[in-house]
């Protein structure tokens, strides 16, 4: 048989490709091809026992087999490595900062979390893989999927509100974002925080939130469970706080709910310290060898701590083997296996991300900052039409406040390239026809005093994200950040709106805030009155976009405001069926959840059910006709909302199911469809400890809030 030249040739290169490949991949593990168990498989079998100690840190380097780890960063509302004297030191580097978490889910548009996430998932690869900085990590700890059921929680900026249903599908938003549409790679990895129960932060480190089999399933952990099962996340950080006096770093569910039924495979790690608070604060073990062995056995892969030491002497003590190191490690590696950590990076679409000008500079990033800024933009009044304001014929207006020229940064915020404070804003907006007059304060009557010479005065108050105070310390009783609740839902600064109101009834209050505050007085007497997050590094021009009508605010509340903390049930009582947010509140709050104004005005009509019988398998389909029925183009966010007739367990008045937002112009319909599948409406069963759809009446209920329903119908849900 004869063989040519060119097939010489061919058998000659395959040969080569081959050698090369083989020394590139000189473990299976390297092997890119290979099942990714029997890749773990092997890479542990090469590990010595140092090494798979060290692989139990934020960082499961093992430079010896080449495998370059990463670490953690934050990411709440942008990739954190820099900001207010935590994580950057002198010259933090600067990243592209949004709303905080509180801002972005007023926003009530899926989409735009999930760009947000992609930007900050995009950032964090060009900074561990650039040349120029190759600093940062790939696992971004965010979203915060805690349920904010009291609004004294100081860390409520951190979450997306009361709603579990609401909280998991923003979550699952942003986890999507982050995570990239790669089908085999992520572009980061996705670390929800703080399973479970975690919205206190007075005794946090000690504290026991104590509730329901039934509530755990169907408000507190939801979101985390759509996070893992929808989001596609795989990996969470144990909260400080115990559930049922167990503490959720070896607590059981860990593994019975989260790996065995979620199929969370990835990391699970504990919160800063959390090693050493089980000892000291708990008292749940006598030593740090029983508790770090009780969390490797509980599921734990990752120490935020000092562990190093513990684990040698639980391993001595014969409190836990290599192997349960080994079985808990493996989900360290399956996450650097899908960051593509383990592979050549040209099979990696996101390893290209390295190159080029700094990504925060663009002007993409930064239009997509004002954008979501614009969106997250809540008018809670507007009587007079005060809204918007004319550039065409404002002559004068007044700018006071102590937030009015500053963007305030929070305990995890990174540092932006730039900011726009709210005075900056309006003064570009206005331009020079537009005379501004500035106070901080009311200092020597300069607040008033602006206010009686200008037309319009626009007063902008809220708290201070860290307090402006020390660790632990918050010194106006209406604030709270991390390890603070709040004492007080009153907002010191309202004493200055009534001194500005008095001096000019033609005033607008702008309240940026990290929560709810109880401002009954304002909401009374001033005309017009716009919420918003802090953090954004656009505040200033997304703001004046809103305060001008050159955008039309659509944001919508993600809590109940009540009037007052006699509304509150005591902030430990974690069972929020005794009258704890919308679900169960019955009565009238200063503000509900859902709630938000336009500039316009929309009418609802034509609803429509794909049955009204249906199997407890089923699936419905919801639709609705909207129209724009006012003179400004603007978006209405449409809200489902169900409640059980009749139902032979305890069930909320009503809870969230569905939502749409959608931008419609001047006169023009649009049909609205929510899909509702059955199964959706199941509550769990604590004697067959399983989700069950109950046979019976459901009345659903469509319209702009929780508390603006237009149309009402009722279901069968039926298996005859």
């Amino acid at each position: 048989m004869r063989v040519s030249k060119v097939s010489l040739v061919g058998i000659a290169l395959i040969l080569f490709l081959v050698s090369v490949g083989c020394a590139q991949n000189k473990y299976p593990f390297q092997n890119p091809d290979l099942d990714v168990e029997k890749r773990i498989d092997n890479l542990i079998s090469l590990l010595t026992l140092d090494e798979k100690i060290k692989c139990l840190s934020t960082n499961p380097s093992v430079p010896r087999l080449g495998i370059k780890g990463c670490d953690h960063i934050e990411g709440l509302h942008g990739a954190a490595l820099g900001g207010p004297g935590k994580w950057g030191g002198e010259n933090p580097i600067t990243t592209t900062q949004f709303p905080q978490a509180y801002g972005l889910a007023e926003t009530w548009d899926t989409e735009a979390l999930q760009k947000v996430g992609d930007i900050e998932g995009y950032e964090a690869r060009y900074l561990f893989q650039s040349d120029k900085y190759e600093r940062g990590a790939l696992v971004i700890r965010s979203p915060n999927v805690d349920l904010g059921r009291d609004p004294r929680w100081g860390r409520t900026e951190e979450c997306y509100g009361e709603d579990p249903f609401f909280n998991g599908t923003m979550a699952v938003a942003m986890i999507k974002g982050l995570q990239g549409n790669d089908k085999r790679y992520w572009q980061a990895a996705s670390l929800m925080k703080h399973f479970l129960a975690n919205s206190n932060e007075n005794g946090r480190d000690r504290s026991s939130s104590d509730f329901s089999e039934k509530l755990f399933h169907e408000y507190y952990s939801k979101p985390f469970r759509m996070g893992v099962e929808l989001g596609g996340s795989r990996a969470f950080m144990a909260s400080y706080n115990s559930w049922n006096g167990i503490p959720m770093m070896v607590n059981p569910v860990l593994k019975n709910v989260a790996v065995d039924q979620w199929k969370q495979n990835g990391i699970i790690c504990t919160d800063g310290g959390a090693l050493g608070l089980l000892i000291k604060s708990h008292k749940y073990y006598s030593n740090d060898a029983a508790g770090a062995a009780a969390a490797v056995k509980a599921g734990i892969n990752q120490f935020l701590d000092h562990y190093d030491s513990a684990i040698r002497q639980a391993l001595e003590k014969k409190l836990i083997t290599e192997k349960d190191i080994e079985t808990v490690i493996r989900g360290d590696f399956r996450v650097m296996i899908k960051l593509g950590l383990l592979d050549p990076p040209e099979l990696n679409p996101y390893t290209k991300i390295k190159d080029g000008p700094e990504p925060w500079l663009s002007e993409k990033h930064k239009n997509a900052v004002r954008e979501v800024t614009q969106k997250s933009i809540v008018l809670l009044k507007n009587d007079r039409n005060m809204l918007p304001l004319s550039k065409n014929t404002l002559k004068s207006l007044a700018i006071i406040g102590s937030k009015a020229d500053q963007v305030l940064l929070d305990w995890y915020s990174g540092t932006p390239p730039y900011v726009v404070t709210a005075l900056q804003g309006i003064k570009a907006k206005a331009g020079n026809n537009i005379q501004i007059n500035y106070a901080e304060n009311n200092s020597n009557n300069e607040a008033v005093n602006a206010a009686k010479k200008s037309e319009v005065a626009i007063v902008i108050v809220g708290n201070h994200p860290t307090c402006n105070a020390g660790w632990e310390q918050c010194p106006d009783a209406g604030e709270g950040k991390e390890s603070v609740d709040r004492k007080s839902l009153t907002l010191t600064e309202e004493e200055l709106i009534k001194q500005v109101y008095n001096a000019n009834p033609n005033t607008i209050v702008v309240l940026v805030s990290s929560f709810p505050f109880a401002i009954n007085w304002t909401q009374q007497n001033v005309p017009a009155i716009l919420h918003m997050a802090q953090n954004s590094q656009e505040l200033g021009n997304a703001l004046a976009d809103v305060l001008f009508g050159d955008y039309n605010p659509a944001g919508r509340l993600v809590q109940t405001w009540p009037n007052s903390l006699d509304e509150l049930p005591p902030m430990m009582d974690y069972d929020i069926t005794h009258g704890r947010t919308y679900m169960y509140f019955e009565g009238a709050p200063l503000y509900p959840f859902g709630f938000g104004k336009s500039y316009t005005s929309f009418s609802y009509s034509n609803l429509k059910l794909s049955a009204t019988k249906v199997s407890t398998s089923g699936q419905l389909s919801i639709s609705v006709d909207v129209k724009n029925t006012g003179s400004y183009s603007g978006d209405e966010v449409v809200q489902l909302y169900v409640s059980h007739i009749n139902s032979k367990t305890k069930r909320p008045l009503k809870e969230l199911k569905g939502f749409k937002r959608i931008t419609i112009s001047p006169n023009e319909s649009k049909t609205v469809v929510i899909p509702l599948p059955v199964e959706a409406l199941a509550y769990w069963d604590e004697n067959l400890h399983q989700f069950k759809v109950e046979e019976g009446a459901i009345k659903l209920m469509v319209g702009a809030s929780s508390a603006d329903i237009k149309f009402e119908k009722t279901i069968e849900i039926s298996n005859k």
